[in-house]
């Protein structure tokens, strides 16, 4: 039986509220108290503490040995982090903004996704690669792009995208004690957003999705960012007569295929939501992958709601780019409704 999990504003009201930044700083000095040999790096997460605040304070509490700034340089980022976690070390690599670490794509694609199946098991990499990803700040492009295909489609990586604090924390945890590479997305837009929470938390494991809303009309796929906006698409949707399931899809990499499809059986018809452009997208891959699961329980063809294919937008447009409530409440009006 799938799990509902409550949306983080009906958990109890009388926890502290946490930001997501605060879980993320909160789960990296936690594994770095519990794991000597895991250690944090790139540009500016020292002194600074990192253009989000996320490394804050760690310099102080665990010395420059282990939270050290690097050059402005992806590639050796990454290289070093593969060549630590090579000799012992559990390395949390910090990506500044998503589009930046482009650079450093050819030592994650080349090096590390490959180096267990290069070795024949020999040598595994457990290092994480911490990236802010996508839109809704304000920012431009290199500051605010969805390049999770990118490492979706590359055999040998995990991919997560917490929408929640305490997922933050707690799939954070988990891919710093992963045996092998993780890219972890961190949606930026959510770093400030509140929630109450006590932490440590564990919350479901990587690989698993789940039923952020329960609904009976229509099944809503979202990750990462667009997890509040499909939660908010299906709250107007209740008031309007409607009901749609919201399934957080937490994991791209390894997908909980048997979470989405249950849902989408119960529901018969499926709208996947996600940031990134929609052609040859991860969103894309969740739509065929409905299909082949669903097919005779839908009603409707499976539809996605994504950002469009151009190069991300300035700011004062990307709210026309981004998916948002009216887009996603106009497409799922879209569901062939006259044939339930």
């Amino acid at each position: 039986m799938t799990a509902v999990v409550d949306a983080p504003q009906q958990l109890d009201a009388t926890l502290a509220r946490t930001t997501m930044a605060q879980a993320l700083n909160r789960a990296l000095a936690d594994a770095m108290t519990a794991d000597p040999s895991v250690v944090v790096l790139g540009e500016d997460v020292g002194p600074l503490g990192g253009v989000f605040r996320i490394t804050d304070r760690l310099q102080r509490e665990f010395g420059e040995e282990r939270c050290f700034d690097t050059p402005l340089a992806e590639a050796g980022i990454i290289g070093m982090a593969v060549g630590m976690a090579m000799n012992g070390f559990r390395p949390v690599a910090e990506m500044q903004f998503d589009a930046f670490a482009l650079p450093a794509f050819e030592q994650v694609v080349g090096h590390v996704a490959k180096m267990r199946n290069r070795t024949r098991g020999v040598l595994n990499l457990p290092m994480v690669i911490r990236i802010p990803y996508a839109g809704g700040i304000g920012g431009v492009e290199h500051h605010s792009d969805s390049s999770e295909s990118y490492y979706a489609h590359t055999a040998g990586l995990t991919v997560v995208a917490p929408s929640t604090a305490a997922d933050a924390y707690s799939l954070l945890r988990e891919a710093i004690e992963y045996p092998d590479p993780v890219v972890f997305l961190e949606p930026k837009r959510l770093y400030w957003a509140k929630e109450p929470l006590s932490l440590p938390v564990r919350t479901e494991p990587i690989g698993r999705a789940v039923v952020r809303r329960a609904g009976t009309d229509a099944t809503l796929v979202a990750y990462g960012p667009s997890v509040p906006v499909a939660l908010a698409a299906a709250a107007v949707a209740a008031a309007e007569g409607r009901s749609l399931e919201v399934v957080d899809v937490r994991s791209l990499v390894p997908f909980d295929e048997e979470t989405v499809a249950a849902s989408v059986r119960r529901t018969g018809r499926a709208v996947v939501i996600a940031e990134a452009s929609g052609f040859a997208s991860v969103a894309s891959e969740i739509s065929a992958r409905i299909a082949e699961q669903c097919f005779h329980s839908l009603h409707a063809p499976v539809r996605r709601v994504t950002g469009f294919d151009i190069p991300y937008p300035p700011p004062k447009l990307e709210r026309h780019h981004l998916p948002g409530v009216d887009r996603i409440l106009d497409t799922v009006d879209e569901l062939q409704w006259e044939s339930a």
